[in-house]
């Protein structure tokens, strides 16, 4: 773009009434009951968006819910509503999730999509599911991570 077409737009956002940009001040997070991250944070909070890092199957202290997609599952979604519930929110605020898995197959076994509902009810997000070979830790069968709006 060229310095005049840049000036124009500016001067016409500022006649249109527009502010110019300043830096959006974002918030970092790690919530107790998810664990202390040493390479990432779990919430960055970013005016009333929520960005959540992707959640997986362990406990605050490490520790796998079980060796299946289910009981991974269920915890990753515990994660979630942790993660959400530190900054005044829940599933209805979820605008978007990507679900890593190691298998969808396993991933659309009976019954799992329940336990989906029985957190995100009639609040369904957008959503992008991806099969991958593995996880970060090769015991690991399911990650979610998610982005919400606070009203």
């Amino acid at each position: 773009m060229t310095p005049r077409a840049t000036s124009t737009l500016v001067l016409a956002g500022l006649l249109l009434g527009a502010t110019p940009a300043r830096a959006q001040q974002l918030e970092r997070v790690n919530p107790p009951g998810l664990g202390t991250p040493q390479a990432y944070t779990h919430v960055v909070k970013a005016g009333k968006l929520l960005f959540i890092a992707g959640q997986v199957g362990t406990d605050a202290s490490g520790k796998i819910a079980g060796p299946g997609m289910k009981e991974q599952l269920e915890r990753v979604l515990e994660n979630l509503k942790i993660a959400l519930a530190s900054q005044g929110a829940d599933f209805r605020h979820v605008a978007k999730i990507t679900v890593f898995v190691t298998s969808i197959d396993e991933y659309r076994a009976p019954g799992l999509a329940e336990l989906r509902a029985k957190y995100f009810g009639d609040h369904r997000p957008a959503s992008t599911l991806v099969q991958v070979v593995s996880l970060a830790n090769p015991a690991f069968k399911v990650e979610i991570e998610a982005v919400a709006a606070l009203p």
